[in-house]
């Protein structure tokens, strides 16, 4: 199956100001960005397994980068992160990578370089990086296995099937859209129609209703589709 080819990114420091520019930066750069402002709510978005790359800011409310990071190492979550931080001194450096840190950019820094340490972490990662778990409240979804649980029952779907619910709950957060899924699920079948999707993301959305978990799977309307749960509906932000 070929995936959507954006890396996501997820960006956390609590300068408005940064967010917006890195964001803006990155999505220029042909990645899919997500922000937060606080320690807290980037481990809570981590922790859903679905990101390429981190950029943690060290100085965060509520938790701070080195907390989120040892975190995120101790509850097994591999997603690379590079630590963003104003202190330059070799033991805050050494501290970082000792917790399982990728890297280390000290502010101010050149977005150029930022790019080019992202890229270098994504060639790193290689192309088994994205098998680990993804998470979305109680549902996981192992790539690795190719197995979907809701708690601890396993939700039967076929390989297509699978492979939606992989793209759908890997940007978790995000609209994703008819034609991305085509893309990515079906490829260049040039008999597949939007209506198909919309076919599959209805068997898909039954089996989940099956075990209690339908209403992780939302329509936008004129949009896409969402995958989504309460928790992660509140620290998102746009």
């Amino acid at each position: 199956m070929m995936s959507l080819v954006k890396p996501r990114v997820l960006v956390v420091d609590d300068e408005p100001g940064v967010r917006k520019a890195l964001q803006r930066g990155l999505r220029a750069e042909d990645m899919d960005v997500v922000t937060a402002a606080d320690g807290p709510t980037g481990l809570q978005l981590a922790s859903t397994g679905s990101f390429d790359v981190v950029l943690l800011d060290i100085m965060l409310p509520g938790l701070s980068g080195y907390r989120v990071l040892e975190r995120l190492r101790k509850d097994g979550v591999t997603t690379p992160v590079l630590l963003v931080s104003a202190k330059d001194g070799e033991i805050d450096q050494a501290d970082g990578l000792d917790l399982g840190a990728d890297g280390y950019l000290v502010k101010p820094f050149s977005f150029v370089v930022l790019v080019a340490q992202v890229r270098a972490v994504l060639r790193r990662a290689g192309p088994e990086a994205g098998r680990g778990t993804l998470r979305l409240g109680a549902l996981a979804v192992d790539r690795g296995l190719r197995q979907v649980h809701w708690h601890d029952e396993e939700v039967g779907l076929s390989p297509r099937e699978f492979a939606l619910l992989e793209v759908l709950v890997g940007r978790a957060g995000t609209v994703v859209t008819k034609d991305e899924l085509l893309r990515a699920v079906w490829g260049e079948e040039q008999s597949v129609t939007r209506n198909l999707v919309e076919v599959y993301v209805g068997y898909v959305r039954r089996k989940l209703d099956a075990v209690g978990a339908g209403a992780l799977l939302r329509t936008v309307r004129g949009h896409g589709y969402l995958a989504s749960d309460a928790q992660l509906d509140e620290v998102i932000t746009p």
